[in-house]
């Protein structure tokens, strides 16, 4: 039986590879559909300055 080589040679190598990192690809985005103020079924707007003008004294 002849000996096979699995060494696939500095062709099919990765390592040296160049790769361009100055596309703005995105693969997920910052935020999904229903983690919006509509997909959990509330108007949009909000009272988030209401929220954090009624903070608890212990927050500081």
């Amino acid at each position: 039986m002849p000996f096979v080589s699995i060494d696939p040679g500095p062709q099919a190598r990765d390592d040296d590879r160049a790769v361009d990192l100055s596309d703005d690809f995105v693969v997920l985005p910052e935020q999904t559909a229903d983690d919006t103020d509509r997909g959990w079924g509330e108007r949009s707007g909000g009272n988030d300055d209401w929220l954090l003008a009624e903070r608890p004294p212990h927050w500081g």
